[in-house]
């Protein structure tokens, strides 16, 4: 009873049960997606867990039904534009805000950075609003630009991240030999923030490629992603399909975290 109770004890018991609470917690999250699995698995016209049958039928309806391939096509083609748009835009906005000094430069910080702290529901509303006025709602462009306000503070979050890794004193050198800015950042700068470019990179895309809120705002019947197509399906009819597509998608999210976490380790041990 007195170990125990001696502080040794108490450190150890704090520990597991702080391990049992994160492992349930972890379990509790992931086990709609392992369930979701397995049901993807089953025959056609049926959506029960565990399956009666091993096929791919549902695979199949998937990749030859323009209704739901249409939609991923979209999807990627949004996600992938919005993915060089917003790199595009964060890396000479990051760069200005990391190694300038300009008056209001933290309230630009936070006005670029605030698409992060307003509600989905919120930002939405009013790019649906300002895009009706425009005359481009569900329009691929409405959708790209949405997106591009949705996922450029993330991407600037991580290359500003990288950017404080870099001795400025490289740059302060290549002025000194006569270098001019865009030359500083695309001989000296860049090199050492791949990483953290290609890091914001796959998270725009899988932001984007994923984001369902507001595309349900801005989409329109031909321009309709997949993610707005599984909400809908699952509001108006039960689509077996759907779990397809959810273990396709849990797929492809764990590649990118792989992916980024490699990325990560990688711009890491460059930096030491």
């Amino acid at each position: 009873m007195s170990d125990k109770l001696s502080p040794g004890g108490l450190i150890r018991l704090y520990r597991l049960s702080g391990g049992a609470v994160a492992v349930v917690g972890y379990l509790f999250l992931i086990l709609p997606s392992v369930i979701v699995i397995p049901i993807s698995f089953g025959g056609r016209g049926e959506l029960t867990f565990p399956p009666r049958a091993f096929s791919w039928d549902l695979y199949a309806d998937f990749f030859t039904d323009p209704a739901w391939w249409g939609t991923a096509v979209q999807s990627l083609q949004v996600a992938t534009l919005t993915t060089i748009l917003a790199v595009v835009l964060a890396a000479p906005a990051s760069y200005a805000l990391v190694r300038g000094t300009f008056p209001g430069k933290q309230v630009l910080s936070i006005v670029l950075l605030s698409p992060i702290l307003i509600p989905l529901i919120v930002l939405g509303l009013g790019l649906y609003l300002h895009f009706a006025s425009l005359g481009i709602v569900g329009s691929t462009l409405s959708l790209v630009l949405a997106h591009t306000v949705l996922v450029t503070p993330f991407v600037m979050v991580s290359i500003s991240s990288g950017l404080r890794h870099i001795d400025p004193a490289l740059e302060r050198a290549a002025t000194i030999m006569g270098a001019g800015h865009i030359t500083i950042f695309f001989g000296v700068v860049f090199p050492q923030i791949k990483a953290s470019i290609a890091v914001g990179a796959l998270f725009a895309f899988l932001i984007s490629f994923d984001e369902v809120i507001v595309a349900y705002f801005i989409s329109g019947a031909d321009t309709m992603t997949l993610p707005v197509k599984m909400f809908s399906a699952i509001r108006w009819e039960i689509s077996p399909v759907i779990a397809a597509v959810s273990t396709l998608l849990t797929a492809l999210s764990l590649v990118f975290c792989v992916a980024i976490m490699f990325l990560q380790k990688q711009d890491n041990g460059s930096s030491q």
